[in-house]
């Protein structure tokens, strides 16, 4: 039995794959102060549905995974470790100056922001290395000594070390590493060269900074995790989702927990691309994931998922670069729970603020009183009050409607129901401007593509997005509410190596190139044989970074082979630049010399086999053969109410309609026909 759990902004998801592979799935409240909590409520759920006790449940676990928003909660709110940054003397600035860039470039009033470790805490170590990787200045222990002692007096929790061009040679980082452990004994640290060998000092210093900082809290919290389960009665293996779409075991994490940043999020295009697979012929698939606070996008092109090494950490040039490529997911403030407001110039907003789980909507009645998504969703009729989570919590529906009439409708002159529906309709656009933003920007059109819509909130309005798109099919996953934590059971235990070595297509260096791709399967084929050992298959999939000469950034190119023999090996290579450069910048210059920078070997071990699993029918729902809803532009009418656990597959339907589970409602309007596939998702035709 193994236990997939993503803890959300509102709701922690709990999908329990039985060993049979059946699947079934719970939600409970996330704690926001205790979110480990929230995770023990989710599976306390699924002991009582199987009259079981919380311990004689755990106790059959082989497998935990765990996606969490903890770390990147914790820089937003700025709760991590009091964090101290060494660096090459006479380079104090580099957190500080960046890269530049500004997303508003005649905003002069926005204030320069601050560096993830102030100048306080930044401290010049003498010592060089040359690009070359030769000892230009020694380090001097002395004085580094004295640096150390410096950091007990003021208390630092946590130490970042990021010397120039350790990436050439790391022999001043490691001993730093060495005296920070005789003198500062138990504090943890971060070596640049170890957690980010790349070229650009910006990312490199930024992502030791960040990792640093999150040690000790993310340390205790998975401890703490796991700790818990265990008393609990676990005794299986935790493990954690990573940014990049893979899981390491809780133990490697927290030496490493920069990777935990987008953890929970990345899954769900794991999930998309598994689902539209099995029913869909398109290779470009849309993931849209609607949670109680957020709206999350990504992507699947031509059947892969995209990397962005753009991941910032709040606003693009304001925020923090996390130095890492991760999934490419585009997050907008348009949840369930994203608050309806009017502004004083008689504008309806949606968002970005949310009402979270605490209080929550104000149809939860746990002190909400601002109108939100959800409420709105419950005075159009979509949701049934007395079904919310298959009729474990009662809805307000009064209390929602009037928050609605007070805070809306009274302030722009409407009726209830159309305010409610203005509410949607502007949530909509939010989440269609998302979208359009990650596909259109890159050279995909949303006709050509198949939506996936993912979230307890998906079905109340992707009929609208997808509409709105010209996307001709939309795909509702019967896991769909849960949709993060399928994926976490569908995607590979994980992990990335990387080196920097430099040449060029004239003068390829091959048995420098050699070497280096040699010392990466090392790495990668230790991984496999250790904590992998276990995996049902493995493979090691080998990229460079490459650039034309003279341009600024490196495009991500998957090798090919993993090792060169011959030219016609190398030919292949820059075949492949050319051709990657081409479908990324519609351009190739094959008279040009291009530069191989960085290499990557990803060890990725396959801990299960099949495809997605399929829920286990739940209890009938005897809902009402119809339900008043209001749809904007026609008005309120009578919508028939389907069971989606037990619709029979194949059988065409058609709008108005309202499809619900346990977990999930589903809207259809009259313009839209839908089925169950054989897989168990909805299928529809907006």
């Amino acid at each position: 039995m193994r236990f997939a759990c993503d803890t959300g902004g509102t709701f922690t998801d709990l999908i329990v794959e039985d060993d049979d592979g059946a699947l079934s799935m719970y939600k409970a409240s996330t704690t926001p102060a205790d979110p480990v909590q929230g995770v023990l409520d989710a599976l306390a759920l699924a002991a009582t549905d199987r009259d079981l006790s919380l311990d004689d449940l755990l106790a059959r676990g082989e497998m935990l995974i765990h996606g969490t928003t903890h770390a990147i909660n914790a820089i937003i709110t700025a709760n991590t470790a009091r964090t101290a940054f060494l660096t090459t003397a006479g380079h104090p600035d580099i957190l500080m100056l960046r890269e530049g860039g500004r997303i508003e470039p005649f905003n002069f009033v926005a204030a320069y922001p601050e560096p993830y470790i102030p100048r306080a805490l930044t401290f010049e170590v003498p010592e060089r290395i040359s690009s070359a990787g030769i000892p230009y200045t020694p380090l001097d222990e002395a004085m580094t000594v004295e640096i150390i002692g410096k950091l007990r007096d003021v208390n630092v929790e946590a130490v970042a070390v990021c010397f120039l061009w350790s990436i050439s040679n790391p022999a001043h980082e490691l001993r730093v590493g060495e005296l920070i452990e005789e003198h500062l004994p138990g504090v943890p640290y971060t070596l640049s060269h170890q957690i980010n060998p790349a070229l650009r000092e910006y990312r490199r210093a930024s992502a030791t900074a960040i990792d640093a900082s999150l040690k000790p809290l993310m340390g205790e919290y998975l401890g703490g995790l796991t700790a818990r389960l265990t008393t609990a009665g676990f005794a299986g293996r935790t493990l954690v989702l990573t940014s990049q779409g893979g899981m390491l075991d809780a133990g490697d994490l927290a030496q490493k927990p920069i990777h935990a940043i987008n953890s929970g999020p990345s899954m769900a295009p794991i999930a998309g691309r598994n689902y539209a697979e099995v029913d869909s012929a398109s290779k470009n698939v849309i993931i849209a994931d609607t949670g109680g606070t957020t709206y999350d996008v990504s992507l699947v092109r031509d059947g892969r998922i995209p990397l962005t090494k753009e991941t910032w950490i709040g606003q693009p040039y304001r925020g923090h670069m996390t130095g890492f490529p991760s999934i490419d997911i585009k997050s907008v403030g348009a949840g369930g729970g994203s608050i309806a407001w009017v502004d004083p110039g008689g504008l309806l907003h949606v968002g970005p603020q949310s009402a979270g789980a605490v209080p929550g909507p104000v149809c939860y009645g746990a002190g909400g009183t601002e109108p939100t998504v959800t409420d709105a969703c419950v005075t159009l009729g979509y949701l049934d009050p007395g079904y919310f989570l298959g009729g474990s919590m009662d809805l307000d529906a009064a209390g929602a409607r009037k928050a609605l009439e007070e805070h809306v409708a009274k302030p722009l002159g409407l009726s209830v129901e159309v305010a409610a529906a203005s509410i949607l309709s502007v949530a909509t656009e939010n989440m269609v401007q998302a979208i359009s933003d990650i596909t259109v920007d890159q050279g995909i059109d949303p006709a050509d593509a198949v939506l996936i819509g993912g979230g307890g909130a998906a079905g109340l309005n992707s009929i609208y997005i997808a509409r709105r798109l010209g996307c001709p099919t939309l795909l509702i996953p019967e896991t769909g509410a849960g949709l993060s934590a399928a994926g976490a059971l569908m995607t590979d235990l994980t992990n990335e190596y990387r080196a920097t070595f430099f040449t060029t297509s004239d003068a390829f260096d091959e048995a420098g190139v050699n070497r280096t791709l040699d010392g990466l399967r090392a790495e990668a084929r230790a991984f496999i044989d250790g904590p992998g050992a276990n995996a049902v298959s493995s493979r090691i999939e080998f990229a460079v970074e490459a650039r034309y000469a003279s341009q600024v950034w490196e495009i991500e190119v998957p090798l090919p082979m993993d090792r060169f023999t011959s030219g016609d090996q190398r030919a292949a290579l820059d075949e492949a630049f050319h051709a990657m450069h081409e479908r990324i910048f519609a351009i190739r210059d094959p008279g040009s010399v291009i530069e191989y920078v960085g290499w990557t070997a990803a060890a990725r071990c396959g801990l299960r086999d099949g495809g997605p699993g399929r829920l286990l029918p739940g209890r009938r729902h005897q809902a009402a053969a119809t339900r008043s809803v209001f749809f904007a532009g026609d008005g309120a009418v009578e919508a028939t109410v389907h069971d989606f656990e037990t619709m029979v597959a194949g059988e065409t339907h058609q709008g108005p309609a309202i499809i619900e589970s346990p977990f999930t409602t589903v809207i259809a309007d009259r313009a839209t026909s839908f089925e169950r596939t054989a897989s168990g998702s909805l299928l529809m035709q907006p």
